[in-house]
């Protein structure tokens, strides 16, 4: 059987994505093009409208110039919509997320977490991917007013203790080495446990575990309010964890964090980043940022430029706000119009763009720590520049890179 999976959204997806990709090649599949596969697996979110359109686009063009492959639609979108999604021409199948197995025959997408443990037949380049993304955690408890995922990824669950490390251990025989930890709630790790254990528990065991093996790690988006001083501290003063971290502030105005039932203030973020800064010079800070939820002001807007302009912050992911049917700010007044909400994402973009590339500049001259992706002309270094160097090198190779440019950025190899 030929087989291709399509995945999108967040790293978390990119995970599940993984895990589906596993099982079909265990049961003697294949990897193709969509085109010419006999079995489409398009791996949805749903965060936005936008995301729900780019999926149906993709299944409609599937159908279209692959008429008779079997589509199979799972993920975020196909779980809040399964009925909505059985309707697209070509699909075949909706079953529930990658943690349920199909009521009907289909592929085997699910099976026990336990049984997968350490089975990783996926190498370094396959389809591309040259860091495998590790889910330790999915769902979430937490009820931002914006947010339909935790009802559709279900309440927060951990990935026990004993079977990470084995996942670890599977990925550096597979030759990895480099594991994004991912989790839709990454931070809440552990709390569902028996007994209870917090993510900072895992972190330092994959520190100790990973001493004997020539693989590093690095986190996916991590709440602010689940960002400590000890995890921080943990990052810092270890070699096997990137500097690099994903802290979604969503708006630096205290009023829109409220209505948006964040718990942090702006305040708190600005120490957490002042803190990794101050431990990890040049590490890379990455945020989610929102434009256009109800109730903004121009004040509340003129706030978070401000705050983006003074936050050491490197990497922005802009979200204009989309109601999500079923959330508590779809039932919200005070809707910004669209025009608008497009215009601060905009002005919100354009910043962070400017934000990257003084933090590239910064870069120059530095030597960092890489691992080279692609065909081995450019290397990702551990502070999350993408940098091209010269060929020679294969892929999946651990270098130290000089920077020696930053628009584009381009470097040297030393060592």
């Amino acid at each position: 059987m030929r087989y291709a999976v399509l995945s999108f959204g967040c790293r978390t997806n990119q995970a599940d994505a993984c895990r589906i990709e596993r099982r079909l090649i265990e049961d003697g599949g294949v990897g193709a093009a969509p085109e010419s596969a006999d079995l489409v697996v398009v791996n949805t979110c749903t965060v936005t409208a936008a995301a729900d359109q780019a999926a149906r686009t993709a299944i409609r063009r599937v159908a279209r110039l692959n008429p008779a492959a079997k589509i199979v639609v799972t993920g975020c979108y196909a779980e809040r919509c399964p009925d909505d999604i059985g309707r697209l021409p070509g699909v075949t199948i909706v079953p529930r997320l990658a943690e349920t197995a199909p009521a009907e025959p289909g592929p085997r997408v699910a099976r026990n977490e336990a049984a997968d443990a350490g089975r990783f037949p996926l190498r370094p380049g396959d389809r591309g991917r040259t860091a495998y993304p590790l889910r330790v955690q999915t769902g979430c408890d937490e009820r931002c007013a914006y947010c339909i995922v935790p009802s559709t990824r279900g309440p927060g669950r951990s990935r026990p203790l004993p079977l990470v490390l084995g996942d670890v251990r599977g990925l550096a025989d597979a030759g990895f080495r480099q594991v994004w930890l991912t989790g839709v709630h990454l931070g809440s790790w552990g709390r569902d446990l028996e007994p209870r254990s917090a993510l900072l528990d895992l972190l330092d065991a994959l520190d100790r575990e990973a001493a004997s093996l020539d693989v590093t790690f690095r986190l996916s988006s991590l709440e602010p309010m689940d960002c400590s001083d000890a995890i921080v501290d943990l990052l810092a003063g270890s070699p096997r964890f990137a500097p690099h971290l994903h802290l979604p502030l969503q708006h630096a105005s205290d009023a829109v964090l409220t209505a948006m039932r964040r718990p942090y203030s702006a305040d708190r973020y600005r120490e957490i980043a002042a803190r990794i800064r101050e431990r990890m010079p040049d590490a890379a800070i990455g945020t989610d940022l929102m434009a256009g939820f109800p109730g903004e002001t121009d004040r509340d807007f003129d706030v978070q430029l401000q705050a983006l302009e003074e936050l050491p912050v490197t990497h922005v992911h802009v979200f204009p706000f989309s109601a999500r049917p079923g959330t508590a700010a779809s039932a919200m007044g005070d809707r910004i119009p669209g025009v608008e909400i497009r215009r601060r994402a905009e002005r919100l973009r354009a910043l962070g763009q400017e934000k990257t590339r003084r933090f590239y500049e910064r870069m120059v001259g530095k030597d960092l720590a890489a691992l080279t992706i692609a065909d081995g002309t450019t290397a990702l270094t551990d502070n999350y520049l993408k940098v091209r160097i010269p060929a020679g090198r294969a892929r999946n190779e651990r270098i130290r890179v000089r920077v020696t440019s930053a628009d584009p950025p381009a470097g040297e190899v030393i060592r």
